[in-house]
């Protein structure tokens, strides 16, 4: 009698396991988009025309192109506890500073933005305004301050007074 009921007992798992299967990739699908549309941030799934560079390309550019621009749109805790590449402008806010105020006037300078690691989006959010205000050389550090304070590049440590300062 045992033999009888296992046959319908393993179908209902296959079955469940099957449903269960369904019901995982369809969360992850959905999460997929959730995801996309987070890390878009409003975007509309139009690409970046940003350029994305990592902490070594940003120092190599800093060595030959001292004129190029870094901007740090990190909060001022991260400011505090990390500190900035060092000759960094600091941005009031990462989607509300003022582009005309804390760019520079010319439309072809060189910019680039960071914010903490490879998971923030913050420079992304500030490296679009830019764009979007008629920058043609944008990029973003993606590697993010974290990745500068591991490879020893130079930092400047901020005070509370100058985290929240805008130059």
């Amino acid at each position: 009698m045992a033999l009888c009921y296992s046959g319908g007992v393993g179908r209902t798992l296959a079955s469940i396991a099957v449903a269960l299967t369904l019901l995982f990739a369809l969360a992850a699908h959905a999460s997929a988009q959730n995801l996309r549309i987070i890390v878009n941030d409003d975007n509309h799934g139009v690409p970046d025309k940003f350029k994305v560079i990592h902490a070594a390309e940003l120092a190599n550019m800093m060595a030959k192109a001292p004129n190029v621009q870094v901007y740090d749109a990190n909060f001022p805790e991260t400011r505090r506890s990390y500190g900035v590449v060092d000759g960094a402008h600091l941005l009031s806010s990462y989607d509300n500073y003022n582009i005309a105020k804390e760019l520079p006037a010319d439309k072809d300078a060189q910019l680039v933005f960071y914010c903490y690691d490879k998971r923030c989006m913050a420079s992304h959010v500030a490296a679009r305004r830019a764009i979007e205000a008629g920058y043609k050389n944008v990029a973003v550090m993606c590697d993010g301050i974290v990745m500068w304070h591991a490879m020893h590049e130079p930092i400047h440590q901020v005070s509370e007074a100058e985290s929240h300062s805008v130059e």
